[in-house]
């Protein structure tokens, strides 16, 4: 078995809180640029960290690594209320998320504004 080895020469600087790769022609990369597979979003980062964790979250307590949402808070560092409120996103219609991570959504929807218990069917949802 053989290695080889690629040295892509390239700088990663530092640009409004974010990291960002410049490449050898001195031109920033950005996310979904390549064919890698990369994936990238318009959506509100806020909105879709929030996203990103409610799904992580429920992962974690349907495999059982948490027993209840409170442990799941204090592991995280979290208000379980805040939790509760997030794991709330991973009832939402498919095409609301897509929306979201695409940032189509309307400008007041963040985890704050979305109600504490979402409606279960999907055009209900939808008309909210």
């Amino acid at each position: 078995m053989t290695s080889v080895t690629v040295v892509v020469p390239m700088t990663i600087r530092r640009r409004g809180g974010r990291k960002q790769i410049i490449g050898p022609d001195g031109a920033a990369v950005r996310a979904g640029d390549d064919e890698a597979g990369v994936a990238s979003t318009r959506g509100d980062p806020a909105l879709v960290k929030a996203l990103a964790r409610a799904f992580r979250w429920r992962r974690l307590l349907e495999e059982g690594r948490y027993g209840s949402i409170r442990d799941l808070a204090t592991a995280e560092g979290v208000d379980r209320a805040y939790v509760g409120r997030v794991l709330n996103l991973t009832v939402l219609a498919p095409d609301i998320v897509e929306r979201v991570l695409d940032g189509r959504a309307p400008e007041d929807t963040t985890v704050t504004r979305l109600p504490d218990a979402l409606p279960p069917a999907w055009e209900d949802q939808r008309r909210l």
